[in-house]
């Protein structure tokens, strides 16, 4: 068996995992998430690690490889570090072994990526940094509005009449909510109606990525956003001959870390190889 950890330093959170990856087989161990809020990232992971280890019973000295993602890549125990995309595509294909796309979308941008049965990304594409379909808009929102984050998916659920958010600067959206407040809008219905703005974006990008049909995982926080999820596919269906699912898992918001410990396995089983061939000759 190999132990390895996957760490992922997002903007909004750290998420650590623990594997035990074996050939037929990877046993998910532990996992930890730590909401940032403007605390030092890399002392948040040195927390999470610490904490996946103590709940499998295991010290630091046990694991072959500990694979950072996002911006883990001044962690200094790190063994190696991989690329945010390929890591949410390798995680969302172990939530979803039948997934060929995903969609992440985290505390600063949303994107769509297209990927095979491997886990390898084929296409991509992201919105802006600036744009207002990401995890810190809607939570910029929510904390204005009154409203708690886990509250957020089933008061857009209950939606009577959403009101149109055009605006894709962050800033400006946020301007045009302020005076949906002072006209009375409903919370429900400005929240339907960011979900709304949020998922026509999220399936043009499916649709920019080649992806119009099978299985399509979502990733990140904000996968785990009900109403979100539901508005995406609202306005997929509106895309002409678009039959693609959108689907989450509890474990959504894991996806960069997971990907990073199974690609982490992958690369010590490569590197054990390497050594051997060099002992054999």
């Amino acid at each position: 068996m190999t132990i390895t950890a996957g760490i992922d330093v997002g903007s909004g959170a750290v998420k650590a995992v623990l594997f035990d990856v074996r050939e037929d087989d990877s046993e998910w161990l532990s996992r930890e998430m730590l909401r940032i809020r403007q605390r030092d990232p890399l002392q948040l992971a040195a927390e999470a690690y610490d904490k996946v280890l103590q709940d499998a019973g295991l010290t630091r000295d046990d694991v072959a490889y500990v694979a950072t993602t996002g911006e883990g890549e001044n962690i200094p125990y790190r063994t190696g570090h991989f690329y945010s995309m390929t890591t949410h595509a390798r995680g969302a294909i172990y939530l979803e072994p039948e997934a060929r796309a995903v969609i992440d979308v985290g505390a600063l941008h949303g994107r769509a990526i297209l990927i095979d049965e491997r886990g390898k990304v084929l296409s991509y594409k992201m919105t802006s940094q600036c744009a207002s379909g990401s995890g810190q808009f809607l939570e910029n929102i929510a904390r204005y509005l009154g409203i708690a984050q886990d509250e957020i998916g089933t008061l857009s659920k209950a939606a009577d009449d959403p009101e149109t958010v055009s605006s894709i600067c962050a800033v400006l959206a946020e301007t045009d909510v302020i005076n949906m407040v002072s006209r009375g809008i409903s919370s429900p219905n400005i929240l339907k109606g960011i979900h709304l703005s949020m998922a026509d974006r999220l399936a043009k990008l499916l649709k920019a990525v080649g992806v119009m049909d099978g299985v399509v995982m979502a990733t990140g926080g904000l996968a785990l956003d009900d109403g979100l999820m539901a508005a995406v596919g609202e306005q997929a269906a509106k895309i002409k001959n678009f039959t693609a699912v959108v689907k989450s898992d509890p474990s959504s918001p894991y996806a960069g870390a997971i990907g990073a410990a199974l690609w982490g396995a992958f690369r010590h089983e490569k590197l054990l190889q390497l050594g051997q061939l060099r002992q054999a000759s």
